[in-house]
């Protein structure tokens, strides 16, 4: 019994020991300082889309063959293989290095378009810092202005445009952020007026036009509201002129008569605010008056 015991514990270690001392084919290869067979294995991995082994040997090789006549295919399987692995920072910027590095490879053309799409893959969400996006248009405006024969053109000013109604509903939420948390500050409405402006300067054709129209009168009221009285009168002629505006550009607007009603609204504000500023007037001539027939009674 003892010595089953020890025969079968003899024989797992064994085991272990061939186990722990047996590598595989893979492992001898990547151990190995054969860069061809590596080089062929590699690619044989990514075509059969066993990308991150592909990419191991790729990176131990990448080093090895700078300077020799591999070295572009290699860099480009590298940018392709991180790419498929959905690594877009480093594939975007491989992609770059292959058309900075090699501007006369056919394959310059598809890498810089790769590099530029990779920026648009990064894209976040509009609601999210766009930083990406800025420079994905970047990216892919420079490739039409370095290609602008590629059947590619056609691909990237569609991604340019999508870039741009990404930062086009960024810079309309925005706006109206400031007017749903304005929070009776006139100057929160101020800002709202003057973002709603600015959507409509840097994007002429904005589907968001008319709705933009329509809550600009809004947040103009409500900063005239919230001022001073003695600016109330400035402020809501300016939305009567803003709604003036909007009932000749939208004719049959869905807003029109609600922007009817806020015209009517912004020109009571000017009635009451004359009204209040008359009042004060007729008082401060009041006090006037009084305090000149104080001072010719004390000069009496």
């Amino acid at each position: 019994m003892f010595k089953n015991k020890r025969f079968i514990t003899h024989c797992l270690i064994i085991m272990m020991a061939t186990a722990v001392g047996c590598k595989s084919k893979f492992e001898k290869l990547q151990a190995s300082n054969d860069t061809g067979k590596k080089y062929q294995e590699g690619i044989r991995l990514y075509n059969s889309k066993k990308y991150s082994k592909a990419l191991i040997l790729f990176d131990d090789l990448n080093q090895k063959y700078r300077g020799r006549d591999e070295a572009e295919d290699l860099a480009f399987y590298l940018a392709y293989t991180n790419y498929k692995l959905k690594d877009y920072t480093t594939a975007r910027y491989q992609f770059k290095v292959f058309a900075d590095t090699y501007p006369n490879s056919p394959k310059a053309e598809e890498c810089r378009y790769m590099s530029a799409y990779c920026y648009y893959l990064e894209s976040p969400n509009y609601s999210l810092d766009q930083d990406n996006t800025v420079k994905a248009i970047d990216a892919l405006q420079l490739f039409i202005n370095l290609y602008p024969k590629s059947e590619r053109v056609a691909e990237a000013s569609k991604l340019i445009q999508d870039l741009r109604d990404k930062l086009e509903k960024k810079a309309y939420d925005n706006a109206k952020l400031y007017l749903t948390t304005g929070g009776y500050d006139a100057q929160n409405y101020r800002a709202a007026v003057i973002a709603f402006r600015n959507v409509l300067r840097d994007y002429p054709d904005t589907k968001y036009a008319e709705e933009i129209g329509y809550l600009s009168i809004k947040a103009q009221i409500l900063y005239a509201e919230n001022s001073l009285e003695t600016k109330q009168e400035e402020r809501y002629t300016e939305a009567v002129t803003m709604a003036d505006e909007f009932a000749e550009d939208f004719a049959n607007s869905k807003y029109l008569k609600e922007v009817k009603d806020m015209r009517k609204q912004s020109e009571h504000g000017i009635d009451q605010a004359k009204k209040i500023l008359a009042a004060e007037q007729g008082t401060d001539k009041k006090n006037d008056n009084k305090k000149e027939d104080n001072k010719q009674a004390e000069n009496e």
